[in-house]
Parts: structure tokens; C-alpha cells; sequence
């Protein structure tokens, strides 16, 4: 018997989604609440799983179709995958083994999840010169990530000779030209997933909508990394997670949120939006782009609980489990740059919210103290905002608050 599969209930305001990755092919086994393929929605990419255990069907979708709510993308045949073919019987006595036929499992099939590669992460293996079949994947069910093949790479070392050539379930359907022997020079055009679509329309309406403004402070860091140094055994200990510098702005954010109200509040047609809780959206790295995941009622939980929350997070957005609800609302954002070095940046508000700030990297500069020259860990700090609804006057105060609290941090203890 034949089983329907339907594209899923996408969220609220979300009715369509694009094919991004077929994840098992016609005749491929198939379990219940297997992921058999990948969506694409404006927010998030989503897994649609097998409603029943049985034999992949017809793909009814190709990729990069788009595909409504409630959509039939493909069947599954309900029942045992079609047998593998078996030898004939021994016929000689003179052969004491036992015929080969029945039949061992292969190593990997092409359908095993680890062995389903994204595009990027099958270009990364041609490119590299990686066995796919010899390297541990890290991603949901096992799948292999750029960052898996890139690892591998370069635990072989530079410069040693490359394995054989992969498997072929990691194989393109023709081999690319040897650009490199010959000197040709190659460039490859790749459709812009949904996701980047909308990431590219909100940021560009925000500049195009909002009166964007960025105003500066630095921060002196050896408090907190201080604090960090006496408490995270302690802290990771009890928590069973480590204590992180998020959690520090977070809460620091909180007491400015609070003291500034309008840096909270969103504009909605003609009128303001203010809010009396703090949700912080943190931006986060994914294969597919930034995201930015709300963590919750940041004023009222602990700094345990929002680390907690941001490395759920963090897991999520690399095995690309976030679902939309994870992403809805959020009342401001912090975005960490300085992750990856950056040492001053001027951050976009993510629509409606109405303030970002923008967290660098830390580094060793000479600063004045007492009239002396001394050598401190220091961040920039940055908080873009929307002029139409934050004076200049307000973003000033509650960056100035969040530096203070960040160089005082009991301050945040006595909500001052």
C-alpha cells in the first residue's frame, strides 16, 4: 500500500517552502520518522519524515520546486524493501564454504544517512580528495558536515597525497573537467536558498524602512573574564554546562532594556510597541546562513539557564533542527562577532525589533587609568538602533548601562 507525504504545517504566516535536499532516493528503506527530505521556508530549513516504515517512492517535487502546506511530495510503499537478489545453491560438495549468497549487509549504502551529503559537504569531499565512508559524521543521524570533511582533511596534513577517489555515493553524475591541470578558470552559479532569499529582503527593508544609527563604546573586560576564571569549575559543576560571556550581556542587556524602555519596543504602523519582558534573539552561525533563536524571558532567568538555552541552540542551528517556533518573536538582539575576529562592526536590526548590539573580540590595548597607561582586555562595543523611536540620548544610556555592568557585575546582582 501506497503512503502519502504531505508538506508539513509550516508555522504560523508560512504556506510554502522550497525542496532543498532530497535525503533518500526511490527504492531506499525507509523508517518511520525518518527524515526524507529537507524544506526550505523564509525562516528555517525543516526535515519531513516518513509517516511509515517501508520503500521510498516516487519523488512528486524536484529540488528547488516550492511547495504549499498540505502538498503530496512523495509516497512510500508500506512493506519490507525489495530483497537482494540471491546466488544459487552450492551445487559441488567439493566446496566445503558456504555459498556467498545470502547476503551479508554492505557497508554503506548510498541511502545511509551518513553518506547522504549536502552539496556543500560534496564538494568539499571532491575538493579535498576525501573518503566520505572513512570519516565520522557529526551532524543529526550521523550525516557528514563541511566542517566534518574539512577536519579530516586536515588531520591527513598538508601536502600528503590524496586517497582514492571517493565513494560513488559521494560522486557527481559526471566528473567535474581537471580545472587545476589545465589552468581553466571555472565559476558555478548555485540558486540562493529560500532562507538567504529572505535574510538578503529583511536586511535590505531594514536599511530601506529604518533610520539606522550605530553608536560606539568600549569595554574593559577583565571583570568579567575574572569572574569567569573563579567560577566556571564551580559553575560547570552544579550547571552541567559552561559559563559563558553571553550570559554576562544578556543580563546586562536586561537592565538596560529596562532602564530604556523604547530600546525594547518595536514600531507597528503608527504606533509603538512596548514590551515588559526581555527576549533575546542571539544570532547564530547555521550551514544555511545566520539565524537569530529567542532566548526567552532573559529577566528572569538565571545565568545558568540562558547558557543552557544558547547551547541548545547552538546544537540545534548545526544539526539544523531549529523550528520556527524557536525563531518567533525576540524584542532585541545581541549578534557575537568577535567569534569569528571581527574588532568593530556596525550591526542591522532584525526587523521589527528596533536595537542590536554587537559584541567584538577582546584584545590587549593600552588604555589610561589614574592618570597612568595600562594594558586591558577591551571590546568594542556597538548598538545600532532605529532613530524614528530611539533618541540618540536613549541608545547612548543604555549602551553606557550594559558597559558598566559589564566592567561592575554587581551591578547586575543589585539591579543597579
Amino acid at each position: 500500500m501506497s503512503t502519502e507525504v504531505k508538506v508539513p504545517t509550516l508555522g504560523e504566516s508560512v504556506t510554502e517552502a522550497t525542496i532543498g535536499e532530497w535525503l533518500k532516493q526511490p527504492g531506499d528503506a525507509v523508517k518511520a520518522d525518518e527524515p526524507i527530505a529537507s524544506l526550505e521556508t523564509d525562516k528555517v530549513a525543516l526535515e519531513v519524515p516518513s509517516p511509515v516504515d517501508g520503500v521510498m517512492g516516487e519523488q512528486k517535487a524536484k529540488l528547488g520546486d516550492t511547495v504549499e502546506v498540505g502538498t503530496v511530495i512523495a509516497t512510500v510503499e508500506e512493506g519490507a524493501a525489495p530483497a537482494k537478489a540471491k546466488a544459487a545453491p552450492a551445487a559441488e560438495k567439493a566446496s566445503p564454504a558456504p555459498a556467498p549468497a545470502p547476503s551479508p549487509e554492505p557497508k554503506a549504502e548510498p541511502s545511509d544517512a551518513s553518506l547522504t551529503l549536502s552539496p556543500a559537504v560534496r564538494r568539499a569531499v571532491l575538493e579535498h580528495g576525501i573518503d566520505p565512508s572513512t570519516v565520522k559524521g557529526t551532524g543529526k543521524d550521523g550525516r557528514l558536515t563541511k566542517e566534518d570533511v574539512l577536519a579530516a582533511a586536515k588531520a591527513r596534513g598538508k601536502g600528503a597525497p590524496a586517497p582514492a577517489v571517493p565513494s560513488p555515493a559521494a560522486a557527481p553524475p559526471s566528473p567535474a573537467p581537471a580545472a587545476k591541470a589545465t589552468g581553466e578558470r571555472r565559476t558555478e552559479r548555485v540558486k540562493m536558498t529560500r532562507l538567504r532569499q529572505t535574510i538578503a529582503k529583511r536586511l535590505k527593508g531594514a536599511q530601506e524602512e529604518a533610520a539606522l544609527l550605530t553608536t560606539f563604546n568600549d569595554c574593559d573586560m577583565s571583570a568579567v573574564i575574572a569572574a569567569r576564571a573563579a567560577y566556571k569549575d564551580q559553575f560547570a559543576q552544579k550547571y552541567d554546562i559552561k559559563l559563558g560571556f553571553m550570559s554576562f550581556f544578556a543580563k546586562a542587556a536586561v537592565l538596560a532594556l529596562q532602564d530604556v524602555p523604547a530600546v525594547n519596543a518595536q514600531i507597528d504602523g503608527d504606533e509603538i510597541v512596548y514590551h515588559d519582558y526581555v527576549d533575546i534573539s542571539v544570532a547564530v552561525s547555521a550551514p544555511n546562513g545566520l539565524v537569530v533563536p529567542v532566548v526567552r524571558d532573559c529577566d528572569t532567568k538565571s545565568f545558568a539557564e540562558i547558557e543552557q538555552a544558547i547551547a541548545d541552540y547552538g546544537k540545534k542551528a548545526k544539526d539544523g533542527t531549529l523550528t520556527l517556533d524557536d525563531m518567533h518573536g525576540g524584542t532585541f538582539t545581541i549578534s557575537n562577532g568577535g567569534v569569528f575576529g571581527s574588532l568593530m562592526s556596525t550591526p542591522i536590526i532584525n526587523p521589527p525589533q528596533s536595537a542590536v548590539l554587537g559584541l567584538h573580540r577582546i584584545e590587549d590595548r593600552p588604555v589610561a587609568v589614574n592618570r597612568e597607561v595600562v594594558i586591558k582586555p577591551m571590546m568594542y562595543l556597538a548598538l545600532s538602533y532605529d532613530h524614528r523611536l530611539i533618541d540618540g540620548r536613549e541608545a547612548v544610556t543604555a549602551l553606557k548601562i550594559i558597559k558598566e555592568a559589564i566592567e561592575d557585575p554587581m551591578r547586575i546582582l543589585i539591579d543597579l
